[in-house]
């Protein structure tokens, strides 16, 4: 099987039986999600959802959460993982994004980048779920799941690496949605231990079951 007989495959089968994937994090607005992928980091999105909501109600707009210090929004994402540098990034984040944005979420990935606690990651994700831009960003599921399943080759050892081979290979306007579609994929099928490969749809163009085959 070619690498471009795989990609079409699996792209087809998400698009077909996964039409329209969205985040799990729960966001009302830009300035929301943003805040939420911040805290994702080495977090669940599910813990993000059960802390934002009180941290919103406090901190309901960017120039809310710029007008007050780290240690007064650490006790309400203290049970996220590295609460006192995430208090200290969205603090840093938030004065920023009113200073030099006026509020307003910026599309440009260059943009978002240079907001605190936004890496290239984070930054795609805005950039593909509010703006829908054809970057993909790479967390540890789509990292492994593109590895796994023949995507991107074993020699991509970086996240960097990935995301640059998915992105030569899907069409612009499907990497937005490929994006959730890897995540999800990697969350409830794909799963880092035990992989459910009997309940895999696109099992038949996975690099890693060929290979358990041919041995």
């Amino acid at each position: 099987m070619t690498t471009k007989e795989r990609y079409a495959g699996i792209l087809k089968w998400f698009a077909e039986n996964v039409p329209a994937p969205e985040s799990e994090l729960h966001y009302r607005d830009p300035y929301q999600l943003l805040v939420a992928v911040i805290l994702s980091a080495q977090c669940t999105d599910r813990r993000v959802n059960i802390t934002t909501p009180a941290l919103f109600e406090r901190f309901p707009t960017p120039r809310a959460m710029s007008e007050v210090e780290a240690d007064e929004i650490y006790p309400y994402i203290k049970s996220i993982s590295y609460p006192n540098n995430k208090a200290r990034n969205l603090a840093a984040m938030a004065r920023r994004l009113v200073e030099e944005h006026d509020g307003v979420v910026p599309a440009e990935r260059d943009e978002l980048m240079r907001l605190p606690g936004v890496g290239r990651k984070t930054a795609n994700v805005i950039g593909a779920v509010l703006f829908d831009r054809p970057v993909m960003a790479v967390d540890t599921h789509v990292f492994r799941v593109a590895r796994r399943i023949g995507l991107a080759p074993e020699s991509a050892r970086t996240p960097l690496a990935v995301e640059l081979r998915l992105t030569a290979n899907i069409a612009p306007e499907l990497i937005p949605r490929a994006h959730h579609w890897l995540i999800l994929h990697g969350r409830y099928v794909c799963t880092a231990r035990k992989p459910h490969c009997p309940e895999c749809g696109i099992a038949p163009w996975c690099a890693a079951i060929q290979l358990k085959i041919e041995n």
